[in-house]
C-alpha cells in the first residue's frame, strides 16, 4: 500500500532510499545561533529511523539583519559552522542524508531582535506587508550582497559535506518578499513584473551553483501563500506559474519544494493537481509536496497551541501512485515521533498518533 513512498530517488550526486523528506521546522534550540549536542541528536534519530532526506530548520545567512531570534541557528561563523559539521557527521553516521535550509527573514525580522539587535533589517523596498514605507530601499549593490550571502552559505554547506541545499523562498520571508508586488516596488533589475521580481532568487540559485559545484542538488522552497496574507497568490493561472518557475529552471534549480498548508487542496480551478503537481507538470523537474501530511489540521494551529488528529495516508498515496509529485515532506508528525517513517514502512499505521502541540517546545 505504501510501496510508492519507499522507492529510491536520485538527483545529481544525491541518492536516497525512499521518497520521504523531513520538512524544515524552526525549533529555536540553538543559543547564540550555535546548534549543540541536542540538535545533533534530534536529527541523528530521524536519520537512523528511515527518513530519506533531512531538510534542517531554517538557518540564517551572514547578513546581520537576517534573523529575529538569537536561538535560531546561524550558517556562518566558526562556532555555528562547527556545530553544523557535527550535525552533518552524525546524520551521515546514522546512514542519512541532510541539506541545510538557507534562510533570511527580511522584513519579518523586527529591528532590535535576533543575533545582532542593532543591525538594519533587509528588505526589497523598505515596505511592510501593508505597503507602508518604513525604511529606505536598499541599493542595488546591497541587494547583490544579499544574493552573495546565500552563495556564501551554500559554499560552506558544500565544504562541510552536506548532500544538498535548500533556499527558503517561501512564506513571506526575504526571497518571497522580492516575489511579492506588495513588498517589492523596485524599479531596477530586481523589480517590475512577476518574472522580473523572480530575478533575485534566480541569481541566488545561479551563484549557489557556482559555489557548490555540479554534484549537489539545489532545492527551492516556494509558496503562493504568505504568513502576512494566507490567500495571496503570486501566479493566478497555470500559465503565470509556468513563466514564474521557468526563471528558476533557467537558473539551474534541481528540485522545487512546493509549500501548501494542506497538500490535498487543488491549486487552480478545473484540476485536482496540487501545487507540486502543477510545478512538476509545467517544468518537468522533481517536486516535493508538503502540507499537513498524516494530520487533519494545518500547521498554523500548532503555533496557537492546537493539536491535530492523525489522518489516513490514502489521499497522499493515490497522488503519489499517479506520479503527481516525487517526494513528500513530513513536518509535525515527524517532529513529534522520530520513528514515524519506520512505522509507515513496516505497516504499523495504527501506531501513528495524534499531534500534540506541546511537541513544538521539545526536542525528541
Amino acid at each position: 500500500m505504501t510501496a510508492s513512498l519507499f522507492q529510491p530517488f536520485t538527483c545529481r550526486g544525491l541518492q536516497i532510499p525512499n521518497r520521504i523528506v523531513m520538512a524544515p521546522m524552526t525549533r529555536s534550540f540553538s543559543p547564540d545561533g550555535v546548534p549543540g549536542e541536542d540538535v545533533a541528536a534530534y536529527y541523528e534519530r530521524r536519520a537512523a529511523a528511515d527518513v530519506g532526506l533531512i531538510l534542517t530548520e531554517g538557518t540564517v545567512v551572514d547578513r546581520q539583519g537576517a534573523c529575529n531570534d538569537a536561538k535560531i541557528p546561524m550558517f556562518h561563523g566558526e562556532a555555528p559552522l562547527a556545530g553544523w559539521q557535527t550535525v552533518c557527521d552524525r546524520v551521515h553516521g546514522a546512514g542519512g542524508k541532510i541539506a541545510p535550509q538557507i534562510w533570511h527573514q527580511g522584513m519579518v525580522r523586527k529591528p532590535g531582535t535576533g543575533h545582532y539587535p542593532d543591525a538594519k533589517t533587509d528588505s526589497p523596498s523598505g515596505l511592510t506587508a501593508t505597503g507602508k514605507q518604513v525604511a529606505e530601499a536598499p541599493s542595488e549593490s546591497e541587494v547583490e550582497d544579499m544574493v552573495a550571502s546565500f552563495a556564501r552559505a551554500a559554499a560552506d554547506a558544500a565544504r562541510l559535506g552536506f548532500d544538498a541545499i535548500e533556499i527558503h523562498g517561501a512564506h513571506g520571508y526575504l526571497v518571497d518578499q522580492f516575489f511579492w508586488e506588495v513588498m517589492n516596488a523596485r524599479e531596477d533589475k530586481y523589480g517590475g513584473g512577476l518574472i522580473e521580481r523572480a530575478r533575485f532568487a534566480a541569481e541566488i540559485i545561479s551563484e549557489s551553483r557556482k559555489a557548490v559545484g555540479d554534484d549537489i542538488p539545489i532545492i527551492l522552497r516556494f509558496s503562493q501563500w504568505k504568513q502576512q496574507a494566507y490567500e495571496a497568490k503570486l501566479a493566478q493561472t497555470p500559465q503565470e506559474l509556468e513563466a514564474f518557475l521557468g526563471v528558476f529552471v533557467d537558473a539551474g534549480v534541481d528540485i522545487l519544494h512546493c509549500s501548501q498548508r494542506r497538500f490535498w487542496e487543488p491549486e487552480f480551478e478545473g484540476s485536482d493537481l496540487n501545487l507540486a503537481g502543477w510545478a512538476k507538470k509545467l517544468t518537468g523537474l522533481p517536486t516535493i509536496t508538503v502540507g499537513s501530511v498524516g494530520l487533519s489540521g494545518d500547521f498554523l494551529g500548532a503555533f496557537v497551541g492546537q493539536g491535530s488528529e492523525a489522518a489516513p495516508l490514502d489521499k497522499l498515496l493515490e497522488r503519489m501512485d499517479k506520479g503527481e509529485f516525487d517526494l513528500v515532506a513530513i513536518g509535525r508528525a515527524l517532529l513529534q515521533d522520530p520513528d514515524w517513517v519506520t512505522k509507515v514502512k513496516e505497516g504499523r499505521l495504527d501506531e501513528l498518533k495524534d499531534y500534540d502541540a506541546a511537541a513544538l517546545g521539545k526536542l525528541y
